[in-house]
Formats: structure tokens, C-alpha cells, sequence
């Protein structure tokens, strides 16, 4: 299953952003990686933005270029503003879902907890990590995996009332996808007007 598995903290240092989660070495050297990083003057180019922001958004959710792509033509497709659309989808992945629900540290970490048949839809396992989760419906940890301790260390401490979007029970260790979200809920820092401009060259 492809995915990106390259040095975190070089792309982190690029966009100047700690997308893939909390970073020491971005703390330390907080200018792009390189010899020359903490000198560079050039001007970025319109086109340069664009493409800087859509890979932004691909990185922070985990998505790969063809995926990305058809997300893109989807909320294309459908109504809306196309580029509100489009994080809207991204959020709806599962992977994205189990992560905003704090069952997983990490976007990637709850990839893994998905692809490794950890997470029920719905009371039943659910094993492919860009599913779009549907209103109404209930992700949660497998009876069996309930007590592992990356599930129980990550959900210790967990505001599970940030997001307005998402209803998480303690009890069952379950989120329920309430609707999907607002464009000013959304918390991620990516000009989606940019990423627009670029597939509409």
C-alpha cells in the first residue's frame, strides 16, 4: 500500500510546520533544510505556492499524488466551493477520523491501526484507511485491542470536545461522525484556493 515513508522532519522544515505532528528538530531549526536553507532570497513564483501548498495538504493528510487528484476531481464534481470541498473529503477519510478522535498520535499511526484491523465502522472491522466516513456513523476500537497501550496512551488526556464535528463515548471507546465539517472548523493551516488555482491551469 503505497505511502510516504522519507524524513519526516526535512519536509516539516520545508513548510516551516509541524505537519506530521510535534517536532524537536523543526523547534531547533525552524528555516528549510539544506546548505543554503537559512539564506535563501529568491522570491517564489505564483506557481511556486500553488504547488508548495498542494503538497502541503498531501503530506499533512498522507495522501499520495493520484489519490489527491481524485479527491480533487471529486469536489470538482460536486457542490460547493471545490477547494472547501476538498478538505472536507480529506477529513472524512478514516485514518484522518480515528486520528481526530485521539485513538492514534499521529495520522500514520492510525493508518497503521486501520490497515492492521484494529478499527470497526460501524461494530464491523474496517481496514482501508481512505474510506469516507458518513454522517452518522460510529468508528471505534476493536474489542480486542481496546487495552493497547498506543490506543490507551493516546487517548489519556485527550480533548475529544475540539472538534464539533465528532461525538466520542468513553465508555465504548467510539467516536460518532456527527456531520461533516465547516471550512472555519477545519484547523489545518492550507490555502485551498491555492491548490484550486493549480488544477485549474
Amino acid at each position: 500500500m503505497a505511502r510516504y515513508i522519507g524524513p519526516k522532519s526535512k519536509i516539516a522544515r520545508r513548510f516551516g510546520a509541524p505537519i506530521f505532528g510535534p517536532d524537536r528538530v523543526l523547534s531547533k531549526k525552524n528555516y528549510p533544510p539544506g546548505q543554503h536553507g537559512n539564506n535563501r532570497r529568491r522570491k517564489t513564483s505564483e506557481y511556486g505556492l500553488q504547488l508548495r501548498e498542494k503538497q502541503k495538504a498531501k503530506y499533512t493528510y498522507g495522501v499520495l499524488e493520484r489519490q489527491f487528484r481524485n479527491l480533487f476531481f471529486k469536489a470538482q464534481r460536486s457542490k460547493g466551493v471545490t477547494g472547501e470541498v476538498l478538505l472536507q473529503l480529506l477529513e472524512q477519510r478514516l485514518d484522518n477520523v480515528v486520528y481526530r478522535l485521539g485513538i492514534a498520535p499521529t495520522r500514520a499511526a492510525a493508518r497503521q491501526l486501520v490497515t492492521h484491523k484494529h478499527i470497526v465502522l460501524d461494530g464491523r472491522v474496517m481496514n482501508v484507511p481512505s474510506y469516507q466516513v458518513k454522517p452518522g456513523q460510529i468508528v471505534g476500537v476493536r474489542e480486542r485491542s481496546k487495552n493497547m497501550e498506543v490506543v490507551l496512551d493516546s487517548l489519556a488526556g485527550v480533548n475529544h470536545s475540539k472538534y464539533p464535528w465528532l461525538e466520542w463515548d468513553e465508555n465504548s471507546k467510539s467516536g460518532k461522525f456527527l456531520h461533516i465539517p465547516e471550512r472555519q472548523d477545519i484547523p489545518e493551516d492550507i490555502r485551498e484556493q491555492l491548490i484550486v488555482e493549480l488544477y485549474s491551469k
